[in-house]
């Protein structure tokens, strides 16, 4: 009964962590899905400069091709020991736990191949200004819709202030998407008759808190960790299983029965109801009867008080 038990709990357990490996391996692709978005606006506006190569080391190791595939892959991965684990089948088990240490060497190579320190200085955030004398030109399109698309999500202007948009370019008044309310010629209206309507704070800083990370980044780098705790357990968990479900799937060889006395009361010994396995991974003992007829049915043995009328009828 121990040994029931004990795979019962075995299994209870990759239950719960194969769960865990669905949801986190599902928040990890949402997040790093967002933060792609963001990162590819970031490098739009910084290419070329300290901040780009800053932004790429920072953000690599989290939104890499490699990180998400590894990840959903993990989700099938998952599937295939749950399916196992159910059914307590040696094959899938023994196929999921190759494929849990694959990934998991995967993992760990990525992580140290990827990490490394990003060297930015706040002063590099002045080299963002050579990206502006281009904003509004018809063949920078994309790089006019990436700085109203910041400026609006970040609710900023210009790199250190609105003002390095009259500086850097020919405009008389900052763009639009620096404005709080925006509407149509809301820039000019807040140039010439209240300057508190325009995002008071730059682009700049905001963008070397993104680098530096973000919430976001390290509730990644969180998960990632946990993924990688919660594999060497499953790993632990799946080669028990193994060792248990192998040895106890070899059936007791039958007791070789004792010559027949036709003069001596014969006796059976029936197993208890409580014998069979409630893990549902092993078949129950098969009970063997000493019987001599052919019907199967055995004689209970008399007690003592009958045996002695017997003997003096």
């Amino acid at each position: 009964m121990a040994r029931e038990d004990a795979v019962r709990c075995l299994r209870c357990l990759l239950y719960a962590l194969n769960l865990l490996f669905w949801l986190m391996s599902a928040c990890v692709l949402g997040v790093a899905a967002w933060l792609r978005d963001y990162l590819n606006t970031v490098l739009t506006l910084t290419a070329h400069t300290r901040l780009e190569e800053a932004a790429v080391l920072t953000y690599s190791p989290a939104v890499h091709p490699v990180i998400i595939a590894v990840c959903c892959f993990l989700i099938i991965v998952a599937m295939v020991g749950y399916c196992g684990t159910l059914k307590c089948n040696l094959l899938l088990l023994s196929w999921y736990f190759g494929s849990l240490l694959v990934i998991f060497c995967v993992e760990l190579a990525s992580g140290v191949w990827t990490y490394d320190e990003p060297s930015v200085q706040r002063s590099d955030m002045i080299s963002l200004k050579s990206r502006m004398p281009n904003y509004g030109l018809q063949r920078y399109q994309w790089l006019t819709h990436t700085w109203n698309t910041f400026q609006t999500e970040f609710k900023c202007c210009g790199v250190i202030y609105f003002t390095d948009w009259l500086e850097m370019t020919e405009m008389e008044w900052p763009p639009d998407s620096c404005c709080s309310n925006q509407y149509p010629g809301c820039a000019r209206h807040a140039h010439y008759r209240d300057l508190s309507d325009l995002h008071q704070e730059g682009c700049g800083p905001k963008i070397y808190s993104f680098i530096r990370g973000t919430k976001q980044l390290q509730v990644l780098r969180f998960l990632g960790v946990s993924i990688g705790v919660a594999q060497i357990l499953a790993m632990a968990l799946t080669l028990t299983l193994l060792w248990a479900l192998y040895y106890g799937r070899k059936s007791p060889e039958p007791a070789s029965m004792p010559p027949s006395d036709d003069s001596a009361p014969l006796t059976v010994t029936h197993g208890p109801s409580g014998d069979v396995p409630k893990s549902g991974c092993t078949r129950a003992p098969k009970v063997w009867a000493n019987s001599p007829n052919i019907a199967g049915t055995a004689t209970t043995a008399p007690n003592g008080h009958q045996f002695e009328m017997e003997r003096l009828s």
